[in-house]
Order: C-alpha cells, then structure tokens, then sequence
C-alpha cells in the first residue's frame, strides 16, 4: 500500500499523545510509505515511554528509562513535547504551542488518575500514571517507614509488592470484598487474598476512604491508617474531557466511540488505547482497554486505517501483571453469563487457571503462573473453536487439546 502524500491520502497528520499507542501510530505511518508532514504532541516533557515498566522494573530499580526507541529526526517526525492540547477544530487542533492544521488526525491521549478527596493539596501522596510519578515513587519507598495503598486492583498490588520488598510496612485498603473486586468474580479473587498476608502485606477489605490528610488516611466508617507514605491506585479515566464541543461521540464513561475501523468521526478523525471504544464482533460487545499489547496493536491499526487499509480492529484482548510472587494473564473477554471452569487448585501452591464459557467455546482466561494455558487459549478463542466439556477442567490436559476432533487451533 501506498501512504504517500502525492496520492489521494492526507497530507498533514497530527498524532495526540506521547504514549505507546500514540509513538506505535506516528512509526507505523512512515512504516506504510506516508511520506507528508508528521506532528506528534504530547503534553509531557518525556519523549515517549513504555508504561507496564513503571509498576515492575523501573520502580525497583531494573532499569533506568522506559525510552521508547526511535529516531525522531530521521523519520521527519516534528515532536512537541510539553504542549498539553487545548481544543479540536474540524480542521485544526488548538495546543499551547498553536494551531496545527490537519487533514488526517490520530488522538491517543491516554487515561488520567481517578482522585480522592484531599489527595490535591498533600505531598505525601503519590499516584503511579507517569515515569515522573515512577522516580518520585521509587525514591519515596527508599524513605519510607510505613506505606498505604489505596486500591487493591492491578496497579495497587504491584506497588504494594515492590513497596514490601522495600522492607516497608505496606497496608492496602480497598472499597471491595476481594482484591481486584472490578475486574474478576469473589469465587476467584478470594482464593488471591491470602497472596498479601504471605508477602508480609496487610490487606484490608471492604474499607472506603473518608479522607485524605496530612498523617495518612482518613477511613469513611472512622477511624485511620497513620502512614509515611499514601500510593493511589483506584483506577483512571480516559483524557477525553478536551474534547468537549469537538462534536465527536462519547460513551458515558468519557471514552471516545468509534466504529470497527477506530474511526471516531468525520474528517478523517481515528483514536487509538485507552480512550476507546470499539465495537467487537468476536465477543459481540463494546470494549474498552488500557492494556499494553491494545495500545499497540489499535495505534497500528488507526495509522494503517487513516491511510486506507480499511481492515476491522477486533483482536483477542491481552494483559499481564506480576504481583505477590505470582505472575497473572488474562485474554478474552467474560461476563457474569458465561460458564466458570477451574483447572488446578487454587487454594492450594501450585498454579492454577480460570477459563469462562459460552456454549462451548472459549471466552477468556485468567492464568496464575500457567502461561502455556493463555498460549493456547489466545488462539482457541480468536477462533472460536468448540472445547470438550468433560476435558477443560483437567489440567494435565493441554488446552489446545481438549478442542472438538477437526477443530483444533494450531499449537504454538
């Protein structure tokens, strides 16, 4: 295909957003023969980085950047960094540097750090969205006596279990019954409690925060948790609130709505990570992400579709996280509808995985320490491939083979 800017194609592209979804887009445009005038904004002052690190390597100490790599100038990529974006025109996007005029435009502008009450006016709180936030962080755990974190969702573990490892004292409360309450039923967080009280982690459930103040946290049914140090992690939204009046739709939770080839509108307009809203017809429903591996496929495929490619976005959703000694991978997508199988034991020390159903086939899968059952899974739900029921359940049984004789995916 050709991107060229001599063709029928855009001549002036402006991508928003200085993250992996946004630096994935702006290369992969000059990877597809665009050759016009490329801008890439981002209001931080970083040149782009990768996120997942600033939970895991950077905040212990394993590496020094999270750089994304990529030579600027000799792809004749304009980069302005520190240029918080203001307005979006039909032909123009506002910054603090100006008015950029395009006529192909990707957003990626990313999500933003749900606040607490008092958590504004306090040093002694600190929130994980930003590699500035990840070096103040690390600094303040080598400083820090006692730790609170507010939020036992996927961030909230990580910093607490990079924070025990610290040696300090680290409690995590949580509004919830169950660590990571939002995003997976009780029948299976509950079994992921006791992962805190083996790291040394005080863990304190159903437990919603009054307050924020100068000595810790103030708890909504009284009482408080004396702290150092607060860390935030109660979830973000998506950065959308710039674009009031810019005519493009929002879902109510603020994310953008685009179709299926992450258009968002008229005027050749696309979107790309975590303010989207895709329609996904291999789970048959919305989707929303804030994962890594969604940042980069959806910022290639806005960059591929702004060119032309017309090619659906409808991938297998994917993520990670190592918390607590134990490493965990989701694919798919589940509902409350869908059946609830386990393979292993997860009371127990060995790894185990939580597969969910519908009419026999594969929706989504949460492993713990099992990465060959998301292996197979990714790819018996991709195709929508029919599972044996008396076979699923038994983990040493390979998932890939418990597929319907003449269905079977291939195994990687």
């Amino acid at each position: 295909m050709n991107g060229s800017a001599s063709d029928t194609g855009p001549r002036r592209v402006v991508v928003v957003g200085g993250g992996l979804a946004g630096h994935t887009a702006a290369l992969t445009l000059r990877q597809q023969g665009y050759d016009g005038d490329l801008t890439l904004i981002t209001d931080e002052a970083d040149l782009p980085y990768d996120r997942p690190p600033l939970s895991k390597e950077l905040l212990d100490g394993a590496v020094e950047s999270t750089t994304l790599p990529a030579d600027y100038d000799a792809l004749d990529i304009e980069m302005r960094t520190a240029c918080p974006v203001r307005e979006l025109r039909p032909d123009a996007l506002v910054s603090a540097d100006g008015v950029h005029p395009y006529d192909g435009l990707i957003l990626a502008t990313g999500s933003a750090p749900i606040r607490l009450p008092g958590q504004a006016h306090l040093p002694l709180v600190v929130e994980l969205r930003t590699v500035t936030d990840a070096r103040v962080l690390r600094t303040a755990l080598t400083e820090a006596a006692t730790v609170v974190v507010v939020g036992a969702g996927w961030i909230g573990a990580e910093v607490a279990t990079a924070a025990a490892a610290q040696g300090c004292r680290v409690t995590v409360i949580d509004a919830g019954p169950a660590p990571l309450a939002r995003a997976l039923p009780a029948e299976v967080t509950r079994h992921m409690s006791a992962w805190y009280a083996t790291a040394g982690i005080e863990l304190r459930l159903d437990c919603p925060v009054g307050e924020l103040d100068a000595g810790g946290v103030r708890l909504a049914a009284g009482g408080r948790i004396d702290a150092e140090l607060v860390v935030i992690g109660v979830g973000a939204r998506p950065r959308t609130d710039w674009l009031a009046g810019s005519g493009l739709t929002h879902s109510p939770d603020g994310a953008l709505v685009v179709d299926s080839w992450l258009c968002a509108g008229p005027g050749n307009v696309f979107a790309a990570g975590d303010i989207v809203r895709w329609p996904s017809g291999l789970f048959g429903t919305d989707l929303r992400l804030e994962h890594w591996e969604h940042a980069a496929h959806s910022g290639r495929a806005a960059a591929r579709n702004l060119l032309g490619a017309a090619e659906a976005y409808d991938p297998v959703p994917y993520f990670w996280s190592d918390q607590l000694g134990h490493r965990l991978q989701y694919a798919g997508h589940h509902t409350a509808d869908d059946k609830l199988v386990l393979r292993g034991r997860p009371d127990g020390e060995e790894p185990w995985t939580v597969l969910w159903l519908r009419d026999g086939r594969l929706r989504a899968v949460l492993a713990v320490d099992r990465p060959r059952d998301v292996a197979d899974a990714r790819r018996l739900i991709g195709r929508r491939v029919p599972l044996e029921q008396g076979l699923v359940a038994d983990p040493g049984v390979r998932l890939s083979e418990a597929a319907v004789p003449g269905t079977a995916a291939p195994v990687g």
